[in-house]
């Protein structure tokens, strides 16, 4: 998300300053094509049926980055050919493909521009997946968590002994000089306050869950009070990725009704 999203340099609006007119010298929708120097492996059905590593990664203005790979290094035969079609502006008509392996079929989880419009980055004899349709992805041997992760993308994970204030509905929550501050690109930094400093008798677990590509499955938690409830406005990683293993099990806060305090 780093370059078309969030604060990155061709997000709409931009976050930053440049010296230089983006809006003059760059279209209001930017695509950007780049090659991906790793082994790309997606399974369906028991069978891993696209398998490069000659994987290229498309980043257009506010959408997440996404894998265009060689249809030659998809499997013979799994994919079938659909009436479907559909129209991007900036990218052409795009042509879909089933995904079919034995018995188990995923309707239009594939597609291309075969003939990209003008200006368009050359996308021929590229296919994209709906990446959630297969039911595992690889990096090299390292399997994903979630959509194809964005080598523009960091975390940072750094201890601070700055005091950090919690409240809710204005209800002290947490107080803590031993938290881990969270810096990834495109987002507000994120403070997590181990679990001893937190007044977690004021948390109910939460049913929701979430997966992020660069720190792992997310636990969440209501906030349950006289003074009001709010829900899902904590979250912790029990097992986090490397890029925020110094987080693991800590709590962090954000909502409407969440007030954050952070030492100057």
């Amino acid at each position: 998300m780093s370059l078309t999203m969030g604060n990155g340099p061709f997000a709409k609006p931009l976050a930053g300053e440049l010296n230089f007119d983006l809006s003059a010298a760059a279209p209001g929708h930017v695509l950007y094509v780049h090659d991906l120097d790793r082994r790309i492996r997606g399974e369906f059905a028991g069978q891993i049926v696209v398998d490069t590593v000659r994987a290229r990664m498309l980043h257009e203005t506010r959408l997440l980055p996404q894998w265009y790979l060689p249809i030659e290094d998809v499997a013979p035969g799994v994919l079938v050919e659909s009436e479907h079609r559909t129209r991007c502006p900036f990218k052409g008509d795009a042509r879909y493909w089933h995904l079919r392996v034995g018995d188990r079929v995923v309707h239009d989880a594939v597609w291309s521009y075969p003939e990209p419009v003008p200006g368009c980055p050359d996308l021929r004899g590229l296919v994209a997946f709906y990446h959630d349709r297969l039911d595992a992805w690889f990096e090299e041997d390292e399997r994903l968590p979630a959509h194809p992760r964005d080598p523009f993308h960091r975390v940072d994970a750094r201890r601070s002994g700055r005091r950090v204030t919690v409240r809710i509905h204005d209800v002290p929550v947490g107080e803590s000089t031993d938290a881990v501050v969270l810096f990834e690109t495109g987002l507000p930094a994120r403070w997590y306050l181990p679990a001893d400093d937190v007044a977690t008798e004021l948390l109910a677990p939460s049913e929701t869950v979430t997966t992020c590509p660069y720190k792992g499955e997310a636990s969440y938690f209501h906030f349950r009070a006289d003074a009001g409830d709010a829900d899902d406005v904590a979250w912790s990683y029990p097992e986090p990725l490397a890029e925020a293993r110094p987080a693991v099990g800590m709590l962090s806060f954000a909502g409407p009704a969440v007030s954050v305090t952070v030492e100057t």
